[in-house]
Formats: structure tokens, sequence, C-alpha cells
């Protein structure tokens, strides 16, 4: 006989099968963006060009987010000696450093389902102005959920294609946001870097209304792949009723979408009401223009596979950092 733990896998493997859907026949590769125009004379060169990070696995990348602790506005113009960086306690030296704007590889994911039904026209039209804010060298995913799994469009630099996938969705069915997320942390490991002029900051933007309810996959497998990625993950619950209010099923999914984002480095946003998405976009888009890229290789040289606490600090008075808050050491 099977013992619990093996029944579950077999069940959870076939499940995700049935559930997963790929809308497009397409093979699921990213395209080749359109080189970007040469910068223009006068722009900072950066210290160093940015570096292939999975080269070498005693590396530890960080994408830093930075802002006012008085405005909230993103500071943008810090120099490696501002950083500080410190894991289990120990400060490390800093050895990679860059403020450049790299190019962003990430998955939009919607919640479609049934719940959604009379806010969905206006969820559409703000992921669609966030698709458009994208560059040209910019790759980005949709996938929708509800009791399914579905990539609408694969990895594009394409606005109109992006958005044509957006206008497919449609409201039905319960909320299957873990396997959604699994999936897209699994699609964006796929999106390695070929050179250093590939290389990509990476980040899920989800928006859902209310706890899962039909996932195969439990919060703790998604959680601990997110904590294993290189994606930061920035998280939009937005309440079941226009009057702010949340009942225990929202609470739970509130707690899980705040956990996701500051594990990752990212962010959780709460509207009210489904107006203020067009905003919240726009300030996910913002930060993700604004972060930098900030490495080390650590002091600590054993290779246990243990969790290792990270916090970044800056010397500019009254500012916060924000990033990932650890790792997973090496394994031989």
């Amino acid at each position: 006989m099977r013992s619990f733990a093996a029944v579950r896998g077999l069940l959870v493997a076939a499940g995700l099968a049935v559930l997963f859907v790929h809308a497009p026949l397409t093979a699921q590769q990213p395209q080749t963006p359109q080189p970007s125009p040469s910068e223009p004379p006068g722009q900072e060169t950066p210290q160093r060009p940015p570096p292939s990070f999975r080269v070498g696995v005693e590396l530890v990348s960080l994408n830093v987010t930075v802002s006012d602790g008085a405005t909230g506005r993103f500071i943008t113009d810090l120099n490696e000696e501002d950083f500080q960086v410190y894991e289990d306690g120990v400060k490390q030296d800093v050895t990679v450093f860059s403020r450049t704007n790299l190019p962003v590889a990430l998955a939009l994911l919607l919640d479609t389902s049934a719940s959604m039904e009379t806010r969905l026209p206006v969820a559409q039209e703000a992921a669609i102005g966030f698709a458009r804010r994208l560059r040209g060298e910019d790759l980005a995913e949709v996938i929708d959920f509800d009791s399914r799994v579905v990539i609408l469009q694969p990895f594009s630099n394409k606005a109109n294609e992006l958005e044509q996938a957006i206008r497919k969705t449609t409201a039905g069915g319960s909320t299957s946001m873990y396997n959604a997320i699994y999936i897209a942390l699994k699609d964006l490991k796929k999106v390695v870097a070929t050179s250093k002029d590939d290389i990509r900051r990476q980040a899920i933007v989800v928006l859902s209304d209310g706890e899962d309810t039909s996932s195969l996959l439990p919060f703790e497998e998604v959680l601990d792949l997110a904590k294993r990625s290189e994606t930061s993950i920035y998280a939009i619950g937005l309440r079941s009723n226009e009057g702010g209010s949340a009942g225990k099923g929202f609470k739970e999914a509130e707690f899980v979408l705040r956990q996701l984002s500051q594990e990752t480095g990212g962010r959780a946003f709460f509207p009210n009401q489904v107006a203020e998405l067009n905003n919240i976009y726009t300030q996910i888009s913002d930060e993700l223009s604004s972060q930098y890229t900030v490495g080390y290789t650590s002091k600590n040289n054993r290779h246990d596979g243990n969790w290792r606490r990270v916090v970044v600090r800056t010397t500019r008075p009254s500012s916060t950092a924000r990033t990932k808050q650890g790792y997973f050491a090496p394994t031989r």
C-alpha cells in the first residue's frame, strides 16, 4: 500500500495536469525583443556591467527597492557605498552593484473566479494599462485562474498580444491561486539569460479577490518555491465589497498575499475599490523600473542548505530598503 504522501503526490501531479491549460498551441518560448535604441549622450554609465548571476552559486543577488520614509518616493541616485548588507547578522562585502534599469520578465496573473464577474471589466482595463507600460525589451505572460489555470499568452514583448489575452478573460468557477503562482514560478525559471545583455529581473503580479478554494497544492509548497526563486511577488488583494470590510476568508487571503510579497521582496496592496487598480498597477510599474541590483559572496562558506536571513540598509537618512528576506544556502 502506498503511503499517504505518495498517494497525495500522484493526485497532485494528475490534478495539475488536468487543471493546467495552455491556451495557445505555440511553443512557450520567450520572443526575442528588438534592440533598444542607444542611450542618449550624457546618460550615466553603470560602474560595472550587469553580471550573469546564475554562473556562480556562491554569489547572492538581490533586487533592492529604496524609498523615502516620509514621502514614499523611490530613491534612485544611491551609490554602491550607500548600501550595507547583512546575512544572519554578519556584514557582507558588496561585490556587484548596478542601478541600470534591467529588462523584466514577469507573469501577470488575473483571478477570474465567479466573484470577479462584476469587477472584471475594470480589472481588465487596469491590467491592460500595466501591459502597455512595459518596454520593448521586457517580456510578460498572461495567466488567468479560476478552477483551472490557463496561460492565455506565453512570454511576449508585444503589447497588443498581451492586451488581446487579457480581454479573453471571463469570470466563472472557484479560485486556484496557489496552482497559478506555482505554475508562474516554474515558467519564469525557464527564462534563463544567455548573455549579460539578456539578464532580467523577474516578477509576478497577481490580482485576486479572495481566499484560495480549489488548489491541489498547499500554500507551504508554493511559499517554499517562491523563497527558492529569484522572483519578486506583487500581490493585489481586492476586497470583496466596496466598503472595505473583510470576512474570515479574505483575512486568510490577506495573510497569504502579505507573506508571499514580504518573503520575496515584493509588495502587497489591498484596495477597497476596484477603481484603485489602475493606480496600483502604475506603482508596481514604477517600482520595477526603480530597483538596484546588489550582489555579494557570502562569508558563510558552509553548503548546508539552511535558510539565511538577509537585511539591506542604506546610509541615506529616512530611507527604507526592501528586498527578499533571505535565501537557502547551496548544498553539495
